[in-house]
């Protein structure tokens, strides 16, 4: 495929075509509309189905819908209207739907800055909802990491049936470079299967994997679909036997896969001292920084999270023993850099954070590591 010029909000909508994406529902929202402008035009053209819904509430609820009736679904927005999805999004968490919430970070909170860029909502990504459950999220750092993240975010969805995020900003989301995009014909997705008989299915079963197979409405298997705590064929329960079995599965489930889901970039030196962590735009300043600091002849690694929740603990503690300071730039208060002392204490964690539109500097992490 020819190089093309390419925003990362339209790389993400073409990603989840190649991911097989057949149908969107969404509000229009700065940063994040563009993503249902190019899915508006592009899904008719494969058989998919886009909608404008009224609201992100009614957003999330559609896209778990089509879902359960066979059809991988996203839906796109930004801070405020992430919000919103908090209710609906830990529904599809407790039924384990599959689908995918690109979320185009901006300045808040509330209405904020609608232009402007953040990374605000990373806290809320994993604690959004009330109750306790696991959240696969992912940062891109470049237009065409936007494109490959998002493939990943649909199969990672459907391997273990859980809503995943894609946790962008409005930089990332608007700002253009040259990609050469695959064959799309080349891409291999996860497409779920169930072997069983329609008779002896049951939606939720406990398995040692930990991921049973869903079967769409519609083909002969039937099952019961509740926001309440249920059985292994989805009817509520209060029996503690059946509840304690299902949170251990639900809570644990992505644990044995984290070698598949947990992905970074390591660029270490060897003896470096000094080390930097960051991810989305903000890897991009760290990056830039990096490199001038290497021109002056100092010793500095660097770790860039591709994969946000669940947070690469075993990745930030081995770095946490190389080095005797982890610098973290992020566009909010320090909401990851929490992890990172949590994992390597709080003296070894320098933060560099901006939070009013504005990126962090090379010059302010430069500064960081001269300290």
């Amino acid at each position: 495929m020819a190089v093309k010029l390419m925003q990362g909000n339209e790389a993400i909508a073409i990603g989840a075509v190649a991911a097989g994406c057949r149908f969107y529902a969404g509000y229009p929202i700065t940063p994040s509309t563009e993503v249902a402008e190019v899915l508006s035009r592009e899904l008719p053209r494969v058989g998919g189905k886009f909608i404008q819904m009224e609201d992100e509430i009614a957003s999330m609820a559609a896209i778990i819908g089509a879902r359960v009736g066979g059809l991988k679904s996203m839906t796109a927005t930004s801070g405020p209207g992430f919000s919103l999805m908090q209710e609906n999004l830990g529904y599809a968490c407790l039924a384990e739907i599959p689908c995918v919430v690109v979320d185009v970070q901006r300045l808040g909170p509330s209405t904020g800055q609608p232009t402007a860029a953040s990374q605000g909502d990373i806290m809320q990504a994993r604690w959004g909802t009330h109750g306790d459950h696991p959240i696969i999220a992912l940062s891109p750092t470049s237009v065409r990491q936007a494109f490959d993240l998002t493939v990943k975010a649909f199969d990672f969805s459907e391997k273990y049936r859980t809503p995943v995020l894609l946790m962008t900003d409005e930089i990332i989301g608007h700002m253009r470079e040259p990609v050469e995009l695959p064959d799309f014909a080349t891409i291999t997705t996860f497409q779920q299967s169930v072997t069983e008989a329609p008779a002896a299915y049951k939606a939720f079963r406990n398995t040692p994997e930990g991921v049973p197979p869903m079967a769409p409405f519609g083909v002969g298997y039937r099952y019961h679909i509740t926001g309440l705590l249920h059985d292994e064929v989805g009817f509520p329960t209060q029996r503690l036997d059946e509840i304690d079995p299902w949170l251990e599965r639900v809570n644990t489930k992505l644990d044995q896969y984290s070698e598949d889901i947990v992905m970074v970039e390591e660029d270490y030196q060897p003896g470096a001292r000094l080390a930097l962590l960051s991810y989305g735009c903000s890897a991009r300043t760290a990056r830039h920084a990096l490199k001038a600091a290497r021109a002056q002849g100092k010793k500095v690694s660097m770790l860039t999270l591709q994969t946000i929740w669940p947070f690469p603990e075993k990745q930030v503690e081995a770095l946490g023993e190389q080095v005797d300071k982890i610098i973290v730039p992020e566009m909010n208060l320090g909401q990851l850099a929490l992890e990172v002392e949590r994992m390597v204490g709080r003296k070894k964690v320098r933060r560099v954070t901006r939070a009013n539109g504005e990126m962090a500097t090379p010059q302010m992490v430069l500064a960081a590591l001269e300290e």
